[in-house]
């Protein structure tokens, strides 16, 4: 059985409609989706670094569940340079968005690489394999992460 899933089309995040329905996945691709670019709290501390407009962002339903945080701090990055240690950053935010997958045992393990498209492009590519447990072969993501907040998808 599966759920209706959010997918990126468009460089939007989106269902995706077939004959008569709409389109589904197993829960995990949009499971990643969700994890990766939603917006998770950032904290007071980070204001000057984002934009030192007091939002926090995050998901509403965090506020009373503080250690069960939904999404990433990706978004605190869209000023940063395309340099080393901003991948290095960037793969964290992703492996702390993702770690729920292992704490629920929806995978055994998570595995993410952080690259740049090109040189100067302000693209970020993102990508995640996803080992399901008892399994060898993983499930494999890859995203584009555009510093303008966009999202694309790169085909692989």
């Amino acid at each position: 059985m599966s759920d209706y899933g959010l997918f990126i089309v468009d460089d939007r995040i989106d269902m995706l409609l077939v004959p008569s329905d709409i389109a589904g996945d197993d829960g995990l691709e949009t499971s990643v989706i969700i994890s990766l670019f939603s917006d998770a709290r950032a904290t007071p501390d980070m204001f000057e670094a984002i934009d030192n407009d007091g939002d926090l962002r995050g998901f509403w339903g965090d506020v009373t569940s503080p250690d069960d945080s939904t999404g990433s701090l990706l978004w605190t990055m869209k000023r940063s340079k395309q340099l080393t240690r901003t991948l290095a950053l960037a793969r964290g935010y992703c492996q702390t968005a993702l770690k729920w997958l292992i704490d629920d045992k929806v995978a055994d393990r998570v595995d993410v690489r952080t690259s740049y498209l090109a040189p100067a492009s302000g693209v970020m590519i993102i990508e995640v394999d996803v080992y399901r447990p008892g399994s060898a072969n993983p499930v494999q993501y890859r995203y584009g992460y555009e510093w303008s907040a966009q999202l694309l998808k790169v085909n692989i």
